[in-house]
């Protein structure tokens, strides 16, 4: 239950993260990508905030012997990189580019009615599910 309640919190403020910053905003996503014409930085601080967070709270989480919800954690251990995760990215990339939204942000704009949304989330869908099945 405990796994739940607290995952349930931590996507809730993960969402609430994503609406504030203005990553639900796909007009502001792609002003952020259009680098030669109304580029919008401010994006950037969003970034450097994930990335100073993610920096320290690893830092912090890590000194434990055990999550405090499981019984080990998860961390990824492949370094290398493959023909599926270049492809993958680019294709993210191209996709994140063309709509304004990945996945994180898609999930919230739904709650709100973002423009554009009834057409991302459904092609999202469907590409996670080709992806599984081209997977298997």
């Amino acid at each position: 239950m405990g796994k739940i309640v607290f995952g349930f919190l931590a996507g809730l403020l993960f969402g609430i993260g994503l609406v504030v910053s203005g990553m639900s905003n796909p007009a502001k996503v792609l002003n952020f990508l259009d680098l030669f014409g109304t580029f919008d930085p401010s994006l950037m601080f969003v970034m450097g905030g994930a990335v100073v967070t993610v920096f320290i709270g690893y830092r912090l989480v890590l000194k434990r012997e055990l999550p405090i919800l499981s019984d080990a954690f998860q961390i990824p251990t492949r370094q290398d990189l493959d023909k599926n995760l270049i492809i993958g990215a680019a294709m993210f990339g191209i996709g994140w580019g063309i709509g304004g939204f990945c996945p994180g942000p898609a999930v919230t704009a739904i709650t709100l009615g973002s423009e554009g949304i009834a057409y991302f989330f459904p092609a999202m869908i469907v590409g996670l599910m080709i992806s599984k099945v081209l997977k298997s």
